[in-house]
């Protein structure tokens, strides 16, 4: 194999190649693989990235793992024993980087599933997922705004993946449990409130704002489901996420 490249962009690229090669479902996600994804960048929604995430199969975990450490990463060996089955880290420490690893699914402050939706394309997770892996965080901050921005800059919102945001995959989600629509819903309008934040020509701003428009009002109008009313009635009065552990 060749050596970690120090462009992250690129080195995501390597991996994923790698990954073809052998068979392994590795799947980007994170900013990298909105950054793959983006048709376009413009300059002001352009940013560094210091990390790269991957996701992969339940099967494919065993051969992911192998994988990053045959390419040159170091894991974390406690941690990955630990949570073996659902995630892993792995240092790249000439470049200061980490590459995280998710199994089967996202679990941060909310879960979000994966399974068979990392079949749907061969270098990244679902449009639809990278929104919602960027938007589940309790705590937003800019860069998971920019990359959001960016990617409702690029993609439009439809009932399908090719090329779009997956609305009715994510009303359908946020529509079963009401502590994911809680976040997904508050960070989108969020997001949207900042769109102005960045150098866009004026045709682009409101492409985006009306882009997080239509989602949050395809959200609104799927039929929730009866845990989610249930949950609904408690409302903010019980935490409805949870905080990720840190790692040292």
């Amino acid at each position: 194999m060749s050596e970690i490249l120090e462009d992250i962009v690129s080195e995501g690229e390597r991996l994923l190649g790698i990954a073809s090669s052998q068979g392994v479902p590795l799947r980007l996600l994170g900013g990298v693989a909105v950054r793959l994804k983006a048709p376009e960048v413009p300059p002001a929604l352009d940013r560094q990235y210091k990390d790269i995430d991957f996701a992969v199969t339940k099967k494919g975990g065993g051969a992911a793992d192998k994988l990053l450490k045959e390419a040159g990463y170091e894991p974390h060996v406690a941690f990955n024993a630990m949570h073996a089955r659902e995630r892993g880290l792995y240092y790249d420490e000439g470049n200061g980087r980490q590459v995280d690893l998710f199994i089967d699914a996202f679990r941060m402050c909310h879960e979000i599933p994966l399974g068979k939706r990392l079949e749907v394309e061969t270098d990244t997770v679902p449009l639809a997922e990278l929104m919602l892996t960027k938007l589940q965080i309790i705590e937003l901050n800019e860069k998971d705004i920019r990359d959001t921005v960016l990617l409702f800059h690029g993609h439009p919102i439809a009932d399908r993946d090719d090329g779009a945001v997956n609305g009715a995959h994510i009303a359908a989600l946020c529509a079963d449990d009401w502590g994911l629509w809680r976040t997904i819903t508050a960070n989108l309008e969020r997001c949207r409130g900042h769109v102005g934040d960045y150098e866009l020509p004026a045709e682009d701003r409101e492409r985006i704002e009306g882009r997080f428009d239509e989602l949050l009002e395809r959200i609104e109008a799927e039929p929730k489901s009866r845990g989610w009313r249930r949950r609904a009635k408690v409302g903010d009065k019980k935490i409805w996420y949870e905080l990720p552990e840190e790692v040292e």
